[in-house]
């Protein structure tokens, strides 16, 4: 979409509300491209950079004075568009490098990391970009930075940096000629770290049910 259809002729194109939306419009645009798969061996490289320019915008909101909305409650947008197709493409694209480590808040004392997904969070970064977006071309301007910087705090921002630093580490990796370990099943359903003790019981529970099981003619669950 050109910033002619996007933006109203009358707008300065330094003007605040206008340089956020063509950085998310832009940043929707490219993932949607990159989701495509037509160069697959780019796409941790174009992902870095659409990340990266994204949190411009993110750190440019998350600095700004707090933007209130001129509506005490937010205009009925209708159905949210699925964005399945897109986080679905990307899981195969991304695999097996997909699952990625993450502290969800390092400012929590012994917070434990757990699994995320760089395909789970392009989809709901997007959807929340798209949120705000479709507010700005209703011509709700004030309500759709209101959404973005609200969703910043509150989800997007967090996402976004996750993923960039997946990515940044991914990058990092290949460049620096330093191979990853073997994921080793990694999946987001289970916890990266467990308590080492817990470990030790559980697999000697295994050791002592294998070794008795036979005797007393007994099969393990399947």
């Amino acid at each position: 979409m050109s910033d002619a259809t996007l933006h109203a002729v009358n707008q300065d194109p330094d003007d605040f509300a206008v340089q956020i939306a063509d950085q998310i419009e832009s940043f929707i645009v490219a993932v949607t491209e990159v989701a495509k798969g037509d160069e697959p061996d780019s796409t941790v490289p174009f992902l870095l950079l659409e990340f990266s320019q994204l949190m411009l915008a993110g750190g440019r909101l998350g600095a700004h004075e707090d933007i209130l909305p001129e509506e005490r409650y937010e205009p009925d947008l209708g159905p949210e568009p699925d964005v399945d197709d897109l986080r679905e493409r990307f899981a195969v694209i991304l695999e097996p490098i997909d699952v990625y480590s993450e502290v969800f808040d390092p400012y929590e004392p012994r917070k434990a990391p757990v699994a995320s997904r760089i395909s789970d969070d392009i989809a709901d970064v997007v959807t929340d970009l798209r949120h705000g977006l479709a507010h700005y071309r209703a011509g709700r301007t004030t309500e759709a930075l209101w959404w973005w910087q609200f969703s910043y705090f509150s989800n997007w921002g967090s996402t976004a940096s996750a993923a960039l630093r997946a990515l940044q580490s991914l990058v990092a990796h290949v460049r620096l000629d330093q191979p990853l370990p073997a994921l080793d099943g990694l999946d987001t359903d289970q916890a990266l770290q467990e308590d080492p003790e817990d470990l030790l019981a559980e697999e000697a529970g295994q050791v002592m049910a294998a070794e008795i099981a036979a005797p007393l003619g007994l099969r393990g669950r399947r």
